[in-house]
């Protein structure tokens, strides 16, 4: 299983979900956890997903998650497990 931490941080405004789930399913993603909290009106989720079955690289799939965050006002960032677990070791 190839697993991705996803984050998305920003305003709260409706949508936000259903527009980052729709790209999710709609590239064969599938959602394996999700945590999602909404303090003083700022939005804030963390995923993990399993890629194994999307057919785009990586790179593209993260550049693509950007790009729609910017569309709908918020910051997506893509990290893959492996480097996550590395990066926040103790």
């Amino acid at each position: 299983m190839k697993k991705t931490i996803i984050t998305v941080v920003g305003k709260d405004t409706v949508g936000i979900i259903a527009k980052v789930c729709t790209y999710l399913a709609e590239n064969n993603i599938n959602i394996l956890d999700i945590s999602q909290t909404i303090v003083q009106g700022y939005f804030n989720m963390m995923m993990i997903v399993d890629t194994n079955r999307m057919s785009k690289q990586f790179g593209d799939m993260a550049d693509e998650l950007a790009a729609l965050g910017e569309e709908i006002g918020v910051v997506i960032k893509c990290q893959k497990e492996e480097i996550f677990d590395k990066m926040h070791r103790v």
